[in-house]
């Protein structure tokens, strides 16, 4: 896909191991990615796909698009990460490093991180349709995929190839070397 490209830009495009019936997963460096690419892979491809922007490995937000238009987005590993990513400061604050020690701005994480909490079951939701789109839906277990969503994990690529995996994708191929 991206053997066209500028030979600068694929140093910084690193491919994961390739699923069965073509589907593939992109590693790209940092900055790369911009929301518009995904509308243009779908459209170039004409199959569904998915993205999950990594910030430092402690959390993702994950979007999928359908052929339709229709998208989904999920934070998947550590909803307190994604909270204190996501939690506006007081607008008389001015200093944020001083602001993140204090009692308001813990409260403020617990707030985010319960509408982010009560947002799980809509994600899932949305998933299910996009791996549906994507013709896949072989034994997908909702609550499997809430767990994913609201896991506690320290990394977040593995998370995000368990929820491929769990959304009814076919499996990575288990390199085994020929006796």
């Amino acid at each position: 896909m991206f053997a066209s490209t500028d030979p600068e830009m694929r140093d910084d495009v690193h491919e994961w191991p390739s699923r069965p019936g073509g589907w593939q997963t992109l590693q790209l460096a940092h900055g790369m990615w911009e929301d518009e690419y995904l509308f243009a892979l779908v459209g170039w491809t004409g199959m569904p796909a998915c993205i999950a922007d990594v910030s430092d490995s402690s959390v993702a937000l994950v979007t999928g698009l359908r052929t339709n238009g229709r998208r989904w987005q999920a934070w998947l590993l550590n909803l307190d990460n994604a909270a204190a990513l996501l939690v506006e400061e007081p607008e008389d604050v001015d200093d944020v490093s001083l602001w993140t020690t204090t009692p308001e701005f813990e409260e403020a994480i617990r707030h985010k991180r319960a509408e982010l909490d009560a947002e799980v079951p809509t994600d899932v939701e949305g998933a299910l349709l996009w791996a549906s789109a994507a013709g896949f839906q072989a034994a997908v277990q909702r609550s499997r995929i809430e767990e994913l969503l609201r896991a506690r994990k320290t990394l977040v690529e593995e998370p995000f190839d368990a929820l491929v995996d769990e959304l009814g994708f076919p499996e990575v191929a288990k390199f085994s070397p020929e006796p």
